[in-house]
Formats: structure tokens, C-alpha cells, sequence
């Protein structure tokens, strides 16, 4: 493997699907390490220090939650989740704690990757101010130090709150973000539980940035979970 292929710790009990993706990741230009236990995963991600974490949850001998608080407390290594838990709950408790992606099993190798991808070039995006203050995605831009959005160079109008809820998405651009997460940092802790404001002011946005609504191109919707800003 070149020194450039990103590393993937691959963190996954089932034997059958770490050699499915180790050698499917391997023809894809990935340098693939495993580990079968939670310890065993800790030590690799301090070891290698990997571009990116792919962890099944249900571990022999500690929860996959607990493994996300381990490496969070050091390390901001973009986590995807793959697991066969695929209650809104342990979904959003995943999320909450530090993962950036959640796939349940059975999954699509072609969406894995594209989500990979993602949080790859979430990961490595500049952060110098100059840079990282201008948010550009295929047609939409977003100046978060002016606070002007614009789609196809032309200026949109926001509202405080419709302004707020895109710089979250923007702030967190490739993440998924759930419900909860989205509604404290707009509208606050006590409004947590007030998911249908956020359904109003998200289909708002849509209306105002997306070209068909309906079939929205960056403002997605994680069925369950919450919304997610995608990177073209």
C-alpha cells in the first residue's frame, strides 16, 4: 500500500464482513487494519491513527457506544457506525456521543463508500478562517462571517432562525445531525422535544434553496434521526 492510501480501521466482530471489507476496501485504494473487540479497537485507533473509523456496535466485550466515547475523548476521527441496531433510539445515542454516519445492516457497499467520502472530505477541509468562513457546495454558498447566503450567485433572503438552522448544517456539513442536536443549538435546551418546529422552518429552507423541494439536493432527511447537509 502507498503511504497516501487513507488508513480505515475496520471494528467488527463478524469475520465474514471484516474480510468483505477488507478486500473490498482494498481494491478501492484503502489501507484496511481490524479489530474483533472494543479494547482492541481503542488501542488500533491510538496506534495507527487512522482517517476514518468504520464500528459495529455490538462488541464481545463493551458496547460500540462506550468504544465512541474512548476514542472522542482524544481523537476526532471521523466514525461511521454499522450496525444492525436500527432503532431511532440507539441511533440517535450513537450520534449524540460522537459518530459521524450510521448505516444499519443489511447495507450497500456503494453507499458505504459514498459516505466514507464524505466524512473524508469533512475531515481534511481547510480550517484557516479565510477559508473555512465560505461554505460552496456544487451551486449553493453560504459566507458565514457576512452571514449571506447565495444559490447560483443570486442572494437569498433568510429569516434569523432559517439562517441559524443552515449555519448548524453548514457548521457540521457531511454529519448527520439529529433532532435533538439541531433543536438546542437553535432554539435551545428546552426546546428539545419540539421536533415540529423543526419540520417547518427545514421545509422553509428547502423551499428557499433547493430547486425542487420535494426532491432536495443538500438539505437530506436521515429517516428518524434528523437532517444531514450534503457535500457535493
Amino acid at each position: 500500500m502507498a503511504k497516501t492510501d487513507p488508513v480505515i480501521i475496520v471494528i467488527e466482530d463478524d469475520p465474514s464482513i471484516r474480510r468483505f471489507l477488507r478486500t473490498s476496501l482494498g481494491t478501492h485504494g484503502f489501507s484496511v487494519f481490524e479489530a474483533d473487540t472494543g479494547k482492541q479497537a481503542i488501542v488500533e485507533v491510538g496506534v495507527r491513527k487512522p482517517d476514518l473509523v468504520i464500528l459495529d456496535l455490538g462488541l464481545p466485550d463493551m458496547d460500540g457506544v462506550e468504544v465512541i466515547k474512548a476514542i472522542r475523548g482524544w481523537s476526532a476521527v471521523p466514525i461511521i457506525i454499522l450496525s444492525a441496531r436500527s432503532s431511532e433510539q440507539q441511533k440517535i445515542d450513537a450520534l449524540d456521543v460522537g459518530a459521524d454516519d450510521y448505516l444499519t445492516k443489511p447495507f450497500g457497499f456503494g453507499e458505504l463508500l459514498a459516505r466514507m467520502r464524505v466524512a473524508l472530505r469533512h475531515s481534511i477541509r481547510p480550517q484557516e478562517p479565510s477559508q473555512s468562513d465560505i461554505f460552496i457546495t456544487a451551486n449553493l454558498k453560504v459566507d458565514l462571517i457576512n452571514r449571506v447566503v447565495s444559490v447560483d450567485e443570486q442572494e437569498i433572503h433568510l429569516t434569523p432562525i432559517q439562517y441559524r438552522l443552515l449555519a448548524i448544517l453548514v457548521k457540521h456539513a457531511g454529519k448527520v445531525m439529529t433532532h435533538q442536536q439541531i433543536l438546542k443549538e437553535v432554539w435551545g435546551p428546552s426546546y428539545q422535544e419540539n421536533a415540529h418546529y423543526l419540520r417547518i422552518y427545514m421545509s422553509q429552507l428547502r423551499q428557499k434553496l433547493e430547486t425542487d423541494p420535494t426532491q432536495p439536493k443538500f438539505l437530506l432527511t436521515e429517516s428518524g434521526v434528523g437532517y444531514r447537509l450534503k457535500i457535493w
